[in-house]
């Protein structure tokens, strides 16, 4: 992201999740693609992706994101989805930012994985996240093995947001065939528009 961007410029921050790098699945063509657009494009390199710790990746999103805006916009994986989330009710914007699209999002403990559920301990405040960002998106894929496509789907009805369902996705990794993603450029674009 360049070190001076202008006010009324769109600035993007793309959250990774468990595992995964920001050289992950389709993560570079998202930063490429948005930056072509015009986007100042940031994606976050989460602390120790492999055994995360709810209280370090939230204060990863602290200290690399200077300021929330109505031109600050979030892209989230999986983990980083709910990083993202409990980022935004910790911070408690005054105005909502421009908006959030999570990919393979959940709110509650994934009983495959126990490692990850510190960061679904405590219930989100769902009108405080309402009332955080703008624009909501959601986008799951029936197949996915690793979030049940319920809880993404239960994910967007608590958070009103819009919601796009894609029948063969697994988890929108590099090893379900996913290096490029259209689908987010395109939800996201919206928002951008808007």
């Amino acid at each position: 992201m360049s070190n001076t961007p202008t006010p009324d410029r769109k600035k993007v921050y793309i959250i990774h999740g468990y595992g995964a790098s920001p050289s992950s699945h389709w993560f570079p063509w998202l930063r490429d693609r948005l930056t072509e657009a015009g986007a100042d494009v940031a994606v976050l390199t989460m602390p120790n992706p492999q055994e995360p710790n709810f209280n370090a990746w939230v204060n990863q999103l602290s200290a690399s994101v200077p300021d929330l805006d109505g031109n600050t916009y979030f892209v989230a994986h999986s983990l980083g989805c709910i990083t993202t989330l409990r980022y935004l009710l910790r911070q408690n914007p005054a105005k909502p930012i421009g908006g959030i699209v999570l990919v393979s999002g959940f709110a509650k403990p994934l009983p495959e994985l126990p490692i990850l559920d510190a960061f679904t301990e405590q219930p989100l405040d769902y009108d405080r996240v309402i009332r955080s960002a703008s624009g909501r998106a959601v986008i799951a894929a029936k197949d996915d093995s690793i979030v049940p496509f319920a809880y993404s789907k239960e994910l967007m009805e608590q958070i009103h947001a819009d919601f796009y369902e894609v029948e063969h996705g697994g988890h929108f990794l590099e090893s379900d065939g996913f290096t490029t993603l259209p689908i987010v450029f395109d939800v996201l674009n919206k928002m951008l528009c808007a």
